[in-house]
């Protein structure tokens, strides 16, 4: 059954258009994904409202009949080099307002954006199994990666530690850590190391691949302060000043007990010394350490990363959820 629907596109997004957006997110978060918290409404404000690194936003809201908002649209629209060629797509329908025709004449705005903005690929994430894959599908676009989320608890971890993972990093690495923006000294060395992330299995989602340097590490990690994130990151650094590996954990504003895994990396050169292994042992005792209000942590790995789901188990992850990444190839003009 489908009724009137009002697109409203939003080039400023006011704080009630973002209360709207979050109420939106949350029931359809709650339906689609019982047990998985909704976004803090602050975060959610801070993203509609402050630029993300390499990218900028359009977004749209959808009202029905009697002008109350029943679905949002996002779009990214990537702008580094490397990722000129990219958009990516969030879209939520209120679980009560769906197959009405919100989420198509959304969709029909995205595409149409894409086309103007000269994008050929439109990638989305969608859960397993529920509306919006199915919804995906049905507008054209075909699956391309399969993730894995993972939720740590650290609470349920032995109280003496993590046995067999040493507290120190092996012979010829020294670690490092910080939270926030890197430290100068290092600031290069983690760029290097960021652009082993480039080797990271995506599937088959045309993604491109960005090129980190220290001006790009320094603002990405201002864009996470500046929405109110805590960033964390423990690095393992070479004798010769190489940064060989790192992890990073962001803490969302208002998120409660449960912290997200962003990055985990081992430069090419320093694989097979169990790296990634000591990492993400080292970030988790810091975060007990520092942090003893958080009690889990989620990650997610694409189903064919191998190795990197091996340390995740061995670390005491276990998997609880799936997401699909989807990509439309965007019909040129």
């Amino acid at each position: 059954m489908s009724i009137a629907v009002h697109l409203i596109p939003l080039p400023d997004v006011s704080a009630a258009e973002a209360a709207a957006w979050h109420r939106i997110v949350a029931n359809a978060t709650a339906h689609d994904l019982p047990g998985v918290p909704a976004p803090d409404p602050e975060r959610i404000h801070a993203q509609l409202t402050r630029p993300a690194l390499g990218s900028r936003r359009l977004a749209w809201l959808a009202t029905g009949a009697d002008g109350a908002p029943v679905a949002v649209a996002g779009l990214r629209v990537f702008t580094s080099p490397g990722q000129e060629h990219l958009a990516e797509l969030e879209l939520h329908v209120d679980p009560a307002h769906r197959r009405r025709g919100a989420g198509s004449l959304l969709m029909s705005a995205v595409v149409a954006a894409c086309v103007t903005e000269g994008r050929r690929s439109l990638i989305a994430a969608a859960p397993a199994d529920s509306p919006g894959a199915a919804f995906a599908e049905r507008c054209g676009f075909r699956r391309a990666l399969t993730l894995d989320h993972l939720v740590l608890r650290l609470d349920e971890l032995p109280d003496a530690g993590l046995p067999l993972i040493a507290d120190t990093p092996p012979p010829g690495y020294r670690a490092a850590h910080w939270t926030g923006t890197v430290p100068d000294e290092l600031a290069d060395a983690f760029a290097a190391a960021k652009n082993a992330m480039n080797d990271m299995p995506v599937g088959d989602l045309d993604y491109g691949s960005v090129a980190w340097d220290a001006d790009r590490v320094r603002s990405m990690a201002k864009a996470v302060a500046d929405r109110g994130d805590t960033l964390l990151t423990v690095a393992a650094v070479h004798d010769d000043g190489t940064m060989a590996g790192y992890t990073e954990i962001v803490l969302p504003q208002g998120s409660g007990p449960r912290a997200q895994q962003y990055d985990t990396a081992v430069v090419p050169a320093h694989r097979g010394h169990g790296l990634g292994l000591w990492v993400k042992a080292a970030m988790v005792r810091r975060l007990r350490a520092e942090h003893p209000d958080v009690v889990e942590i989620e990650t997610d790995n694409a189903d064919d990363n191998v190795h990197m789901l091996a340390v995740n188990h061995r670390l005491g992850f276990r998997s609880y959820r799936r997401t699909h990444e989807y990509q439309l190839d965007v019909p040129a003009t």
